[in-house]
């Protein structure tokens, strides 16, 4: 819930605002007529600012956001069609890192940018864990091994499909292939309760990974580190999430250690027309 507010000086009426509201809760009765909520619109307002960034003279504003709240947008810094396809195309996943850590600002700012990711009705759920210590994201990879090891013992044609038994031998010969030796790792995490949490946290943490490349950092989702928060108590415990959290997907970060110089070959995409 959130009071809209009118510039008088400013606002000629254009309803710019009323379209481009996701809800379609403002309206403007009249050609003449100031833009207003509709019957209950208020109350349903998804906070989500469209109206408050669109408006090109600055008159809307809501009770939480007001024009002079939010940065404006420099076009001169949006790349170009082809800045961005080359950008995209040439991320690479990293999995060999550097062995010095990324300084605790970069990562509240990687953060920061990846909370900008869309969310279902604006709703951002997704909630941070931050594993800065080494020694700690070391522990981590061990306790995933040791799920591992549960799970060949208890479900040997599962460990069999996804040979646990060579990334347990990995580890028993000093070669990490859980977490890759990357010095940090974070987690997206929210609550069970909410349907879309874990779609809202995997986009969150795509922005993340490409906000880290465009910092000079690496990234890689650490997919088994997920898959044990997800099955093993014992991780879960050790994550110490919120009550009712669980987590939806975690990144390793740290500096590359080698840089790439062409971009890969990838299949060509199946499409279906209709």
């Amino acid at each position: 819930m959130s009071a809209l507010t009118v510039d008088l000086d400013k606002c000629d009426s254009c309803g710019i605002c009323a379209l481009e509201c996701p809800l379609r809760i403002i309206e403007i009765v009249s050609p003449e007529a100031l833009p207003s909520w509709v019957d209950g619109g208020e109350e349903r307002c998804i906070n989500c600012g469209h109206c408050v960034v669109v408006c090109p003279l600055a008159a809307i504003g809501l009770e939480t956001m007001t024009p002079q709240d939010c940065a404006p947008l420099k076009k001169e810094l949006l790349p170009t069609a082809e800045q961005a396809e080359h950008f995209l195309r040439s991320r690479r996943s990293i999995r060999v890192y550097e062995e010095k850590p990324v300084p605790r600002h970069i990562l509240a700012k990687l953060v920061d940018i990846a909370r900008y990711a869309p969310s279902g009705r604006n709703s951002q759920p997704v909630n941070w864990l931050i594993v800065q210590d080494s020694v700690e994201v070391k522990r981590l990879a061990g306790l995933v091994i040791d799920w591992m090891r549960l799970i060949i013992k208890e479900a040997p044609h599962v460990a069999n499909l996804w040979h646990f038994d060579f990334m347990v031998g990995a580890w028993e010969c000093g070669l990490d292939t859980i977490m890759r030796d990357a010095p940090h790792v974070i987690v997206g995490h929210a609550s069970k309760d909410l349907p879309l949490a874990e779609g809202n946290c995997v986009i969150a943490l795509t922005y993340l990974e490409l906000a880290a490349y465009s910092l000079g950092l690496g990234a890689c989702w650490a997919g088994w580190f997920q898959a044990a928060a997800s099955y093993y108590p014992l991780m879960a415990e050790v994550l110490h999430l919120p009550e009712g959290h669980q987590s939806y997907g975690a990144m390793m970060i740290g500096y590359p250690k080698h840089t790439f110089h062409r971009i890969p070959l990838r299949n060509e995409p199946t499409i279906l027309w209709r």
